[in-house]
């Protein structure tokens, strides 16, 4: 490895080490982009292609394309896409989750991360050779300064997905015991479930839509003529919350053994107002731990210096005096 560094350095100078592999990314990039552009489409990759969206694509869902509109990625859905089922639907269901829940997701979310990281990568790239030129950069700076860009570019959309799932999930899980009242007060009103759904739907889109177009897809489902115990179930999948999960085993089994809707949600809203009693309680009581520290380091340092700020000018004029 030592001695085809020094070649490279010795015909194209300090950078040899770091033009020659970028030239030949560069290359083989371009190469591949020719050759998947030019390849005439398989019959076969397409049947299967269109065999798996139908068995990802929910019940009732639309058969026609987002708006009719030509998708511009499709060519290269063999390259964006998984080829495995389980890890197709794995990806699918986490960007349902994050609230990304078009046919075009999964393969957009693998371009973005395609992109991004060949855009960073050339962003790193330019950096390094800017400051090579001023001066001397070792060769694992080089690397460094070139590919971490673009390791940063190429997780960036897993980030964006992971932390919109995050706020989603909480949102879903604050507005659930507020939405259960509500339902209730529906439901004994005189409504069925169906309607007490929709009509809760409405009313806390404002506060908690990640919430809202939950139940918004529930009503519409069950209006589509989808079993209703199944649509709950779908419901739970896609929500990834622990309650609601729960909140739709005790409605199946209410139908199943006949009893009273209104008195389960009852009882499920007064369990769910205390466990947000409980999370509150819960972090109220982890707040000391986390002030500790900036309590310390705000409060210490100047009540030192005002103690001791005194008697250390002192102790330095007297010094002074001797001298």
């Amino acid at each position: 490895m030592d001695a085809i560094t020094t070649l490279l350095t010795d015909l194209f100078g300090p950078l040899g080490p770091l033009i020659v592999p970028g030239f030949l990314a560069f290359v083989l990039l371009a190469l591949g982009g020719v050759l998947m552009v030019s390849r005439r489409p398989d019959p076969m990759d397409k049947f299967a292609r269109r065999a798996k969206e139908a068995r990802a694509r929910p019940e009732g869902q639309s058969l026609r394309r987002d708006g009719g509109k030509v998708d511009k990625l499709e060519r290269y859905s063999t390259f964006l896409e998984p080829q495995d089922a389980e890890e197709f639907s794995a990806i699918k269901l986490k960007l349902v989750r994050a609230g990304y829940r078009g046919q075009k997701a999964v393969r957009v979310y693998h371009f973005a991360q395609f992109f991004l990281g060949i855009t960073f990568l050339a962003l790193g790239l330019a950096y390094t050779l800017l400051v090579s030129a001023d001066g001397e950069m070792s060769m694992n700076s080089m690397i460094l300064y070139t590919l971490l860009p673009g390791g940063a570019g190429y997780m960036l959309p897993k980030y964006w997905v992971t932390k919109r799932l995050q706020q989603r999930q909480e949102e879903i899980t604050n507005g659930f015991p507020d939405s259960l009242d509500m339902m209730l007060v529906c439901v004994e009103a005189g409504q069925s479930m169906d309607q007490s759904i929709g009509r809760v739907a409405r009313e806390i889109r404002a506060g908690y839509p990640a919430l809202a177009d939950e139940y918004e897809t529930v009503t519409q489902e069950i209006r589509a003529g989808k079993d209703k115990a199944q649509v709950l179930k779908d419901m739970g999948e896609r929500a990834g919350v622990t309650d609601v999960s729960n909140f739709v085993t005790v409605l199946i089994q209410s139908a199943a053994f006949g009893t009273s809707i209104a008195e389960a949600l009852r009882v499920y809203a007064a369990e769910m107002r205390d466990k947000r009693v409980m999370r509150a309680e819960e972090k109220a009581n982890t707040l000391p731990t986390k002030m500790t520290l900036a309590t310390m380091m705000l409060t210490v340092p100047p009540l030192l210096i005002m103690l001791l700020g005194p008697s250390v000018y002192n102790i330095i004029e007297t010094f002074a005096k001797f001298e």
